[in-house]
Parts: C-alpha cells; sequence; structure tokens
C-alpha cells in the first residue's frame, strides 16, 4: 500500500479501487496455492493481508480510521479476503483441467489426472488410502475436487496449431456483422434476410441458447436451418449445467455442422443474439465449450476446402426482437424444459466458476448479520 498512499489527488474512489485490485492484491495473492488450502495453519498470514486491505478501504474511501472494516470493506467494494481466496483457490481447481497431457504438475496429480505425465516419487497417484488421508495440500484439494468437471480441453488440438487455424487459413471466408448494435436493428434485418432469401446457394441459421433461472432445469439449446422461405431442419437438446454464452456456442456448432451438409449451398448466415459466442466458435484455443470450437473449425475447414468461394456470415439479432426467424428459434428453446437427473450432468469450466463466485457472494452477504463484522 506504500507504493500507492500518496496517489490520492486527482483520483476518483473507482480509480483507486481499480489501482487496489490491479496493482496490489496480485502481488499479495502470488503463490497463494502454496498456504492456502484445508488443514494449513495460515492465520498469521490472514490477519496481514486483512490490515493490507483495510488500509486500502481507508484509502479508497477516505473514512476515518475508527470506521468498522465491515463498513469500510463494503462501501469500498472489497470482498473480504478469507472469501477472495476462497473463491480464487476453487476456481483454480478446475484449471488444472486446461493443462497439458504431459505438463509439470500433472506429475504430481492422482491416476485420473496423470494422462501421459510420469508421476512424481511423491505424487498422489504413488500414495497409499492411509497416506491420502493424512497428507493437506492443494494438489490432494485438486484431485479430489477437480472430477465435478465433465469439460475436457485439448491445449495442442490440431485445428489450434499456429498457421492452420481457421482464421489463419481462411479469415477472408468469415464474416461479422458489424452494424452497430444501438441503432434500429429490424429494418436492416429485414432487408437483409429478404436478399439471402432470393439467393438459392444461401443456407439460414437461426440459434438460441436458454439458461433457466431455476436449477431443478438444465440448459437448451436450438437451431433452425433454412434455405429461401423452406426449413429444412431443425434440432433442440439440452447441455447440462452451463453459462448462456456456453449454450450460445453450442447452438452455433449444432448450426454450423448442420448447414455445411446442405447440397449447393455457397453461403451460410448464422443468426445469433450473442456475438461473442460467434468469435469463440471459430477460436480453437483452450476456453469454456472448447470441444464446440473445435467442431466448428473442423466442419468449416472441410467446407472452404472444397470450394474456394465459400463463405460464412455470423449476424447479431438483439433477443428482445423477437425477430422472424430467430424469434421462431428463441420460442422453440424456451419450450423445451427438462429437469436434472440423478444422473451426473455434464457442465462446464465456467459455469463452476461462476458457480463458486455466486457461493462466495452468497456467503459474504449472510456475513453482514453478524454483529461482529
Amino acid at each position: 500500500m506504500c507504493m500507492l498512499g500518496n496517489s490520492t489527488r486527482g483520483l476518483s474512489p473507482k480509480q483507486r479501487h481499480l489501482l487496489y485490485r490491479s496493482c496490489v492484491v496480485p502481488i499479495a495473492t502470488y503463490g497463494y496455492c502454496l498456504w492456502y488450502f484445508d488443514g494449513t495453519r495460515n492465520k498469521g498470514t490472514m490477519n496481514q493481508l486483512k490490515r493490507m486491505q483495510r488500509k486500502a478501504a481507508l484509502w479508497i474511501t477516505g473514512a476515518f480510521r475508527t470506521s468498522p472494516t465491515g463498513g469500510l470493506e463494503a462501501l469500498a467494494g472489497l470482498i473480504p479476503v478469507h472469501l477472495m481466496l476462497k473463491k480464487l483457490a476453487t476456481r483454480a481447481v478446475y484449471r488444472v483441467a486446461t493443462l497439458s497431457d504431459t505438463h509439470p504438475l500433472r506429475s504430481m496429480m492422482g491416476k485420473g489426472l496423470l494422462k501421459r505425465a510420469v508421476p512424481h516419487a511423491r505424487s498422489a497417484a504413488l500414495m497409499t488410502p492411509a497416506m491420502r488421508g493424512k497428507v493437506k495440500s492443494t494438489v490432494m484439494e485438486v484431485d479430489e475436487r477437480v472430477h465435478t468437471l465433465t469439460e475436457s480441453f485439448k491445449p495442442f488440438a490440431p485445428e489450434a496449431r499456429p498457421g492452420d487455424r481457421l482464421l489463419d487459413r481462411y479469415a477472408d471466408h468469415l464474416h461479422f456483422d458489424k452494424r452497430d448494435p444501438a441503432q434500429d436493428r429490424r429494418p436492416y434485418l429485414d432487408e437483409l434476410i429478404t436478399k439471402a432469401r432470393a439467393d438459392p446457394l444461401t443456407v439460414l441459421a437461426a440459434t438460441d441458447g436458454s439458461v433457466p433461472q431455476s436449477n431443478q432445469y438444465q440448459a437448451a439449446l436450438a437451431a433452425i436451418i433454412y434455405r429461401g422461405h423452406c426449413e429444412l431442419e431443425r434440432t433442440r437438446y439440452v447441455s447440462g449445467r452451463v453459462t448462456a454464452p456456453d449454450a450460445e456456442l453450442n447452438a452455433i456448432s449444432c448450426a454450423v455442422r448442420l448447414a455445411v451438409k446442405q447440397a449447393n449451398c455457397q453461403h451460410i448466415m448464422v443468426f445469433t443474439d450473442s456475438m461473442g459466442s460467434a468469435h469463440r466458435a471459430v477460436d480453437p484455443s483452450v476456453h469454456s465449450g472448447q470441444a464446440f470450437s473445435l467442431s466448428v473449425c473442423r466442419a468449416l475447414q472441410e467446407w472452404f476446402a472444397a470450394d474456394d468461394i465459400r463463405h460464412i456470415t455470423f449476424v447479431y439479432v438483439p433477443s428482445a426482437l423477437r425477430w422472424d426467424i430467430h424469434g421462431e428459434a428463441h420460442k422453440y428453446v424456451t419450450e423445451f424444459k427438462v429437469r436434472v437427473g440423478r444422473r451426473r450432468t455434464d457442465n462446464s469450466i465456467d459455469a463452476l466458476c461462476s458457480r463458486a463466485v455466486h457461493s462466495v457472494l452468497d456467503l459474504w452477504s449472510s456475513t453482514f448479520q453478524d454483529p461482529t463484522y
């Protein structure tokens, strides 16, 4: 905090908050996995971090030094240190699944996480059940909890090799509608789809994902394929416990795989309400829903290679418009309700990380009921 102590003149509380989160917190929590895990003795370290955050809250708010810590943190927008570390530790567990098969950390893990790594002499894979019950470390926590994640990743997928990526080879075949979304989209979309329907070589795809607010239901996705005014195919299915961008990405993947199979097709137009998911669909790097992105990249590479004039356009449609074919896809997917069954439900890394954040925020809200906070 000393390096920021004299930086108050001309800075708003929001800017001070940003400085603290950007410059101080990363340094203070660097390497926290080495000392923050169940069973470790870290009371002294935690007290140091709490004192640091109290000074930061005073600096951000300009409040009196006698102000209670809980109120200071709330006014400064700073989550308590122990909850922040809990959130970081939970999210870090799932990040292990994104490591390559031969990453050095995998050599310390249990048999289910070794992949192609050679087990270290002190790895969890070589421990007896009695030893595993006694040893407390971040490695043991990861080995126990990471299996909650059902998603798999390929850090070195062939589609992700530099020079062989879809955007490296066929960047001029991919188009993203960049019209200002703040303007009225309906007249523009009406004109766009009229021209597309008049072209017999253009296939239209409407996609949408739905994540119910109730935890009793699974996320769902839908894709409807058209040529002109004729509907060629429609499909919908559940996607498990995923975030809204994951469901949208899954829907785009489904639509692209169906569209490239249509005969006499030179142009595919995908109508979506999530342009972020459209960009991720052609990104083969490691991220939530990578398997769907790899599927899109693979399908489009084969489709583009067969004919040099083929291209695909992703068009943004505001969900609130309930416009034309996209409105039909929205209606089709929102009618589809499937409860979470007793069997293990698929999930994504972003969904689990989001759940960890919401869990910590709920704990923070409950601490306000404690008179000592």
